[in-house]
């Protein structure tokens, strides 16, 4: 499997533990940077590369995942979701990176890097990496709605149903 990892500055050292133990996992691993620590680099654009690179080889029939790291992972989440046809979700634990590839066919996974010990981070990854979707029907349909959001603006018989609620604020005496 190819795996495509991104970081910022705040995930560069975690980014380099995982490069190492990936690739003698057996893991393909291509690193979209940064090569060097910069403490005023951008995520954004080294996460993009990494979910469009991801987004490529599976256009192509290529086993491709990817990893995208920073303080949070956050933001980095945020940038790789940008990306036209990829799902990246935040992992903070075995559950949400099972949980993120089994029922969400996510293909990135973020994770911060200041918020895991590199071996806890290194499990969270290799948990999301194993986990393969489950292709259930409940969980196929709801990817269709997001990619049909995605492409039309709407999901055909959902978004005009929905009525909002709202709540006054209660204002005490």
């Amino acid at each position: 499997m190819r795996v495509h990892i991104a970081t910022d500055h705040a995930g560069l050292e975690l980014s380099q533990y995982l490069v190492e133990h990936l690739t003698a996992a057996g893991y393909d691993l291509v690193d979209h940077g940064p090569a060097e620590y910069d403490a005023l680099d951008d995520y954004p654009a080294f996460c993009i590369s990494a979910a469009r690179a991801v987004r490529d080889d599976r256009e192509h029939g290529l086993d491709s995942l990817g990893i995208v790291l920073g303080g949070s992972g956050n933001g980095e989440q945020m940038a790789a979701n940008k990306v036209r046809g990829i799902r990246a979700a935040l992992a903070w634990n075995l559950d949400t990176a099972r949980l993120a590839r089994g029922h969400n066919d996510a293909q990135v996974v973020a994770v911060g890097g200041r918020q895991h010990p590199p071996e806890e981070a290194l499990e969270i990854v290799q948990a999301f990496l194993a986990e393969p979707f489950t292709g259930e029907e409940r969980h196929a349909r709801r990817i269709a709605q997001i990619a049909e959001y995605e492409s039309t603006g709407t999901v055909a018989g959902r978004l005009d149903d929905i009525r909002p609620r709202q709540f006054p604020a209660v204002r005490e005496a």
